[in-house]
């Protein structure tokens, strides 16, 4: 971990076990998003990385809900693109294409408004953690529904012994941290 903007977002994760059940470790953001140099450098990476893999071939970053919404317009603006939200179901007006899927616990709907992208244009969907994968495929299929192309997924956190990007198939998949 050379790059100290990296360093710097990795002493902003803290870490609770036995939360939210035991035997769960819980990796907490909030310090990251009260640390404005912090929360800064995750935005400048991810930027990075997106310039670097993609360049100018990006025409939106798709946030999840609800704390993809914390990163994805931040990180929208540093790229001069708009953001579109993918919502839990229920909170969107207007007209929403929607996607079931499975959680560890049961069933969960995800919603995005039926025009926010046109057929072709390319997206990259954003959250701030990767665990199961469960949430990221979903919405990699409603913005299939709208025939938009998603480019590539990413996440500030990433739980690797999960498995989450196997779940995502031939989407590409980056994070800045990966835990066990």
């Amino acid at each position: 971990m050379a790059d100290p903007r990296l360093q710097l977002v990795a002493q902003r994760i803290r870490s609770f076990p036995d939360f939210p059940t035991p035997g769960v470790l819980f990796r907490d953001i909030s310090p990251l998003l009260k640390d404005p140099n912090s929360f800064r450098a995750a935005i400048s990476l991810l930027a990075s990385h997106l310039k670097k893999t993609h360049g100018g071939k990006i025409d939106y970053i798709a946030g999840l809900d609800s704390r993809g919404f914390l990163f994805g317009p931040s990180l929208a603006q540093e790229l001069g693109l708009g953001c579109v939200l993918i919502r839990k179901r229920g909170k969107l007006p207007g007209p929403t294409v929607s996607v079931s899927y499975t959680l560890e616990y049961g069933k969960a709907d995800l919603e995005i408004q039926r025009d926010a992208l046109e057929p072709g244009q390319k997206v990259v969907v954003v959250d701030d953690l990767l665990a199961t994968g469960g949430t990221m495929h979903a919405a990699c299929e409603l913005l299939g529904q709208l025939r938009a192309e998603v480019l590539e997924c990413l996440s500030v956190v990433e739980l690797m012994s999960l498995k989450g990007r196997e779940k995502l198939g031939g989407v590409p998949f980056f994070s800045l941290l990966q835990y066990e």
